[in-house]
């Protein structure tokens, strides 16, 4: 399976923010969609960020309060891991779970079409596995 069926299943909606958006702004659109990271998009529609609720969380520990009213361009990643709908589920199981992040966004011809979270990876790579020992039950069975 790879990330191209994910976004089929789950749509290819995007939460996105400009960079000069506040960490508060940030974290009222997070609350409102019940998401976990925002990806930030510059002037060419390009991804120029990405941020997460761990990363305000940080930010706000490292900081206080006085971080909610700067841009998010200070708080964002900016080193930001894409993949493609070509990408396999256990190309990008690995790759997240190297960097130990959650959220990846689907790039595909430079645009921005998609974002998969690791919850939605597991999802799907448990529904790969039922439907591999249902055919394998079935094979053993029918002989």
């Amino acid at each position: 399976m790879n990330i191209g069926q994910v976004l089929k299943a789950k749509g290819r909606t995007v939460a996105t923010a400009r960079p000069d958006a506040t960490l508060l702004d940030i974290i009222s659109k997070l609350t409102n969609k019940r998401i976990g990271a925002i990806v930030i998009v510059g002037d060419n529609g390009d991804v120029a960020g990405i941020v997460s609720e761990r990363d305000v969380v940080r930010k706000l520990g490292e900081r206080g309060a006085d971080v909610l009213s700067e841009p998010v361009a200070k708080t964002m990643t900016t080193n930001v891991i894409t993949c493609q709908e070509h990408t396999t589920l256990d190309e990008l199981m690995e790759v997240m779970t190297q960097g130990r992040f959650r959220h990846v966004p689907v790039i595909e011809d430079g645009a921005l079409v998609g974002i998969v979270s690791i919850g939605d990876i597991v999802k799907h790579h448990i529904a790969e596995v039922e439907m591999e020992v249902t055919a394998m039950r079935g094979y053993f069975v029918t002989g």
